[in-house]
This record gives C-alpha cells, sequence and structure tokens, in this order.
C-alpha cells in the first residue's frame, strides 16, 4: 500500500442513522495510515450539533475532526463543506466551508438549495483526493431515502459525481439486518446499485460462523458480498454526530474503569437542555478514575450531584425555558446559596448571566438569565469560531469557541473568557476539560467544595485515552474486515457486472 496512487476513495454508508458509519470511517482511515497510506475523512453534509473550530476558524462536525485525528491528519474545512446546525424541528442554521450563511427550513433546503451545493462538495472531494492516496468518505443517515435521492449530495449523489464505491454499514445489534441489507440495495436506482459494492455488519455478538450462512445467502441474493463483521465492543461510540439517542434520564458517559484514586468517587451532572451542543466537553471528566457522570433533567436529580454542568446549546433561550419549566432553575440557584459547585459551558455560561439580548438566535429580544454570575449577553450576527490559548487555576488551558453571545463580564473572577464566583464559573471555551492539568486543577477545587475526599489520577491523560480509542477502531477493522478487499475497493472502484436487484428506486 506504501505505492498507493493518488485519489482512492470509498464510501461508507449505513443502512440507518447510528449504524456505526462514523467510527467504521474512523477504523478504515486509522488502519490505513498504519499502513503508510495518507488519507483523510470527508463528509459532504453533515447534520450535528456537535462541533468543532479548525486552526483557520472553520467549523466542521466534530465527527469529522475525531476521524482526522484517526488519519493523522489536520481536520479542514475541506472535509465537512456543509454543516447542518438544527435550531428547531424544522429548520437549521446552514454552515458553509466553515462559515455560516443563513437559517433554511427543511423544505427550503431539500427545494434546491442543497442541490446547488453539490458542485461545492464535489470540488472539496476532488481536492482532497488529489493530495491524498485515498479519502474516506462518510454517508448520512441511508442511502435509500427515496423521498430525497433527487437532492441528495452525501449519499449516492456524491458517490455517482465520484464515482466512489459504496460499502453498506448495518447495525446487527438492533436485529433486522439481512432484510437492511436486501432492502437498502433494492430500492436503489440501476446507476446507483452499480456503485454498492457490498456490506459491513457493526456490533454482533457471538459466535461468527453461526450468521455465516446468513452472510452466504445475502451474497446470492445480491450478488454482494460482506467485507466484514466487526463484533461489539463498548467505549467506542466517541464524539456523536447527532446527540444522545435514548432518553438522557440517567444515561451515563462510559468511563475508564478503575478505581478513585481518593476515597470517594465524584458525581457530575449535566442538564440535558434542549438542542444540546457539545455535549461532548464532559468527556474528559468521564475520562477521569473515579468520576461518573449522568445526563439529568430533572431537579431531583441535581440533589447527590458534586458538580452540575450546564452544556452549551444550539437555543439558549429555549434551554433557559426549560429550566425554569422544570424546576432545575430553583435547583441551582439553591445549589448556588449553598456554594455547591456548577459550572456552565457556552450557551450555559450564558444562562448563568443577569439579562440575555437576543435578537438573532430566538429573536425573543431581552430575557432575563438565572442571575447566578455578573454577566450581560447580546447575540451578534457574526458568529465567534476561534481556538484560544489561555491559563486557569495556574495551569495552561486550550479549548475553541462557536457562539453568536458577546458576553459583558461586569464582575467576578477571572476565569478563561468568562467568570468566577465562588463555586459558580463560566467560560465560552469548549474542550477546555481536555487540558490534563487544568482539568485536575479544576476537579480539586469540585471537590474541596462538595467535601469529598476526591483526587485526580496523577497520569491520565486525555489525549493519549483517544489514541488509545482509535487504535482500537483501526484493529477492529485489521483483525476483522476483508483489508485486503478493502483496499481493492479504495484503489480501483466499484467490481464490474453488479447485478440488479429489483425493484430500484420508484
Amino acid at each position: 500500500m506504501t505505492g498507493a496512487r493518488r485519489g482512492g476513495g470509498l464510501l461508507v454508508a449505513g443502512t440507518t442513522s447510528d449504524a456505526g458509519k462514523s467510527v467504521v470511517t474512523a477504523g478504515i482511515c486509522r488502519w490505513l495510515v498504519r499502513q503508510g497510506v495518507k488519507v483523510a475523512p470527508f463528509k459532504g453534509q453533515n447534520m450535528s450539533l456537535n462541533s468543532f473550530v479548525t486552526r483557520e476558524g472553520a467549523e466542521i462536525g466534530r465527527a469529522q475532526a475525531m476521524q482526522a485525528q484517526a488519519a493523522k491528519a489536520e481536520p479542514s474545512a475541506l472535509m465537512n463543506p456543509v454543516l447542518l446546525k438544527p435550531g428547531s424541528d424544522r429548520s437549521s442554521q446552514v454552515v458553509l466551508m466553515g462559515k455560516p450563511v443563513g437559517e433554511l427550513s427543511a423544505r427550503g433546503y431539500h427545494g434546491g438549495r442543497q442541490a446547488a451545493l453539490l458542485d461545492t462538495v464535489v470540488g472539496c472531494l476532488e481536492e482532497l483526493r488529489g493530495s491524498h492516496d485515498a479519502v474516506i468518505c462518510e454517508g448520512a443517515g441511508s442511502p435509500a431515502e427515496i423521498n430525497l435521492r433527487r437532492t441528495d449530495i452525501v449519499n449516492m449523489g456524491i458517490a455517482r459525481a465520484a464515482r466512489l464505491p459504496v460499502l453498506v454499514v448495518g447495525d446487527i445489534d438492533r436485529g433486522g439486518v439481512f432484510a437492511s441489507f436486501f432492502g437498502t440495495t433494492a430500492l436503489l436506482a440501476p446507476e446507483d446499485q452499480e456503485l454498492l459494492a457490498g456490506y459491513l455488519v457493526n456490533k454482533f455478538r457471538g459466535d461468527v460462523t453461526l450468521l455465516e450462512p446468513g452472510l452466504d445467502m445475502l451474497e446470492s441474493l445480491t450478488g454482494r458480498p460482506t467485507y466484514g463483521v466487526l463484533p461489539y465492543q463498548h467505549g467506542l461510540g466517541i464524539d456523536e454526530e447527532d446527540g444522545l439517542r435514548v432518553s438522557l434520564r440517567g444515561t451515563v458517559r462510559e468511563s475508564v474503569v478503575a478505581p478513585p484514586v481518593g476515597e470517594d468517587v465524584l458525581r457530575v451532572a449535566v442538564c440535558a437542555v434542549p438542542l444540546m451542543s457539545n455535549f461532548t466537553d464532559v468527556d474528559a471528566l468521564a475520562a477521569e478514575p473515579g468520576v461518573v457522570v449522568r445526563f439529568v433533567d430533572r431537579a431531583e436529580e441535581l440533589v447527590d450531584a458534586d458538580l452540575v454542568v450546564v452544556p452549551g446549546t444550539r437555543g439558549t433561550v429555549k434551554a433557559l425555558e426549560w429550566l425554569r419549566e422544570r424546576g432545575l432553575a430553583d435547583a441551582l440557584a439553591r445549589r448556588v446559596a449553598e456554594g455547591r459547585p456548577v459550572l456552565g459551558i457556552c450557551g450555559g455560561f450564558q444562562v448563568l448571566g443577569e439579562r440575555i439580548e437576543d435578537e438573532v438566535e430566538s429573536r425573543a429580544g431581552v430575557v432575563e438569565g438565572l442571575g447566578l454570575l455578573p454577566v450581560r449577553v447580546r447575540f451578534a450576527r457574526e458568529k465567534t469560531l476561534a481556538r484560544p490559548v489561555g491559563q486557569a487555576l495556574g495551569e495552561p488551558v486550550e479549548g475553541y469557541e462557536i457562539h453568536h453571545g458577546v458576553a459583558d463580564v461586569l464582575g467576578g473572577e477571572a476565569f478563561l473568557d468568562g467568570c468566577r464566583v465562588g463555586a459558580v464559573w463560566g467560560t465560552h471555551w469548549h474542550g477546555s476539560l481536555e487540558s490534563d492539568g487544568f482539568r485536575r486543577a479544576f476537579l480539586r477545587e469540585v471537590a474541596a467544595a462538595s467535601g469529598r475526599r476526591f483526587v485526580p489520577a496523577p497520569d491520565t491523560s486525555f489525549a493519549a485515552l483517544r489514541e488509545e480509542q482509535l487504535d482500537r477502531l483501526g484493529d477492529l477493522i485489521e483483525r476483522h474486515a476483508d483489508t485486503d478487499a478493502l483496499w481493492r475497493l479504495i484503489e480501483g472502484g466499484a467490481p464490474a457486472g453488479l447485478p440488479f436487484v429489483p425493484p430500484g428506486a420508484p
């Protein structure tokens, strides 16, 4: 593979959303870069509230930033030219080449704007293919969304435009994977089926030999092989795109299985606000031995928490209303009065302030905040996208900023770009807790304020843990996929003569 020609490619599609496309794409990237292949990830259009800021100040999906790390490549707007950030059930902010260009309804986007973006998406992909040996593309949802196929730019639309072979991933843990593989194939037009090379089974539990007769039957029905069966493994759902799909009540972020260093654990409750964004901020807390992180939506669930985090949100005013309706606002006020720790990040920082003036996001005008920090926020039309570096609690800190709200800090102690009053902290910086020394110092402050005999582990490296996760993804591909066949797809495209499976697209 080290002598690979430039421009190979593969599209990883899925039978459904959350089938495992993001982690499979990352795993293939990590496997390839180990082989000496210069590889880049790509997703033409991404809908996600979890985003990241590149060094050039471009906003892209956080999953693509994670995949770039898997590929040992610098994240770039080329890797995710179109990002949709939902603001309601019916509209999203459109981020094009890393910069917001406006709000569109779903009907408006699919009614014409999406198709007009195909040239941009294809151009970005071709630029990456011209500078890399291989580009591993991720689809979105299912390629067989027959109501959306005409304007598709992320699944078969980009595959056909760029002549990419397509690998379809199915989550067997959900059940019905054979029907999903067959149905996905049979709902594609003949021109699309020519590019669908085969399948990859994800999240299999048990003896794979019991599955093999089904795989043989699937190949006889479709004329397409299965390129691997990946076993179910915990802890691989890193940097999810679409948020937590299950009920958030009691959902626990997967933590390192290690006992606490001190005598106590620390319990962290994350308020599951509407349109929650960049909830991956708390992954660094969950990586600490002895720190238990859960998402909550009831006031009583804050009572035993040592730290409450109010996370980022795409709907600051909506989140504020939600906190008040559920009694969480009163519970936060009681915590602050008792000197118990609260951390607000980005939109969560904004709601902790005295007042919000919003004529941009919610257009609600002036709204009273929770009044827990001496801060007033005004929403600007231009979005702040930055990669700040600084110091807090005596430790160096790095982060990234993605927000329309401009904070006027009127008092308190300086804390990153925000402030601290007692045991209440607020900042616009995402990702700050990934700075190991700062995270330990912060947790020591939380433990002291909570009266817990908790001691941060002295050697936890979040970056090293992330690399270990990415290596595990690469191991999955290397050990359980037909890598020789995958490379032939990437380098040579879909095999000629793949049979048509009726009835095809309606």
